[in-house]
């Protein structure tokens, strides 16, 4: 079911057609949220720093997490005091709590420890975001900008910027859920457009993705792409799109005899090691905390994603332009 959905989203063919009243629905409810909002019926908290707000209006991941990483990256060699909030989806946690380099996955959700790992920054996971945002500042009160992990949706929390991420599907067939891949309608109101993909739909920034040229196992060992090349590989992953990786891995000579997809934020709890033999297993970074638990041999190989630095000085001067803040 969820193929024929991520099929029928990219037209408007009878499916889609079948499900076009029920994105009537979801696009009402989906409004007067948002009004609610806009009109103070509904209170929206604002941090006491800069928060930037990652996110995108199509269903499925577009990219966001390697985005969310660039940019902490960008703006910590600027010398900011940058911290992380997500809601740490798949998560089977309920509480606000921070992500250490050595938590468990499955209590803080894969892509907050990635983001952790991979910036060094202080990451902070809650249901709402502004419980993640307090706690921040509580234990890091230093912390001069906060980068939301995802959240456009999320009116509670104040934003100062948004940027908006697309990959190569741009709008789909232009519908709402259920009927299309769009949260919300398209165009809207954003500061920043980042395309991720290579064939852009639309107007906004771009940037380069690439696969690392080194993997790393689950004790730190490396090794070049090359070698992996030179030898059988199963190639696993637990991403939004799992294809997409694979083709990367193609793309740079790692021919697997077997690739296995799993379903988005899978926790790897039914894993069983393939039966090739002598075959090394390749898995995202994204995919590694999880699948190491069971399998400390495989390979994970990161993704880097590098905008263009038309879009980093767009950041840049929008923030240089940010000033008055409410409390939370």
């Amino acid at each position: 079911m969820s193929s024929a959905l991520t099929r029928a989203w990219l037209r408007r063919g009878p499916l889609a057609r079948v499900l076009w009243p029920l994105s009537l629905v979801y696009g009402a409810l989906s409004s007067v949220d948002r009004w609610l909002y806009r009109s103070g019926w509904r209170t929206v908290h604002r941090a006491s720093v800069p928060v930037v707000v990652v996110g995108n209006v199509i269903a499925g991941g577009a990219g966001k997490t390697p985005v969310v990483m660039a940019l902490a990256r960008h703006l910590q060699s600027r010398g900011l005091a940058v911290g992380v909030i997500s809601r740490g989806y798949g998560r089977r946690t309920t509480d606000c709590r921070e992500v250490q380099a050595d938590s468990d996955p499955r209590d803080v959700g894969d892509e907050p420890l990635l983001i952790r790992r991979s910036t060094g920054a202080p990451v902070f996971v809650a249901r709402k975001r502004i419980d993640a945002v307090r706690a921040l500042q509580l234990q890091y009160p230093a912390t001069q900008l906060i980068v939301s992990d995802d959240g456009l949706q999320h009116h509670a929390l104040g934003r100062d910027l948004e940027v908006c991420v697309f990959d190569d599907r741009g709008v789909g067939n232009g519908w709402l859920l259920p009927a299309g891949l769009l949260r919300e309608p398209w165009p809207r109101a954003c500061d920043l457009v980042l395309h991720t993909g290579d064939q852009p739909a639309f107007a906004g920034y771009r940037g380069e993705r690439r696969l690392g040229q080194r993997a790393v196992r689950a004790d730190g060992t490396q090794i070049d792409l090359s070698t992996l090349a030179a030898g059988p590989v199963v190639a696993v992953a637990a991403i939004a799109r799992p294809e997409a990786f694979f083709e990367m891995l193609r793309a740079n000579g790692v021919m697997p005899i077997r690739c296995i997809a799993l379903p988005d934020h899978d926790g790897y709890d039914e894993w069983q090691p393939p039966t090739d033999t002598g075959a090394n297993v390749v898995c995202t970074e994204k995919d590694a905390a999880k699948l190491w638990r069971h399998a400390p041999g495989a390979w994970a190989v990161p993704l880097v994603f590098t905008p263009e630095p038309a879009f980093f000085a767009a950041v840049d001067a929008k923030l240089s332009s940010i000033d008055g803040h409410q409390a939370a």
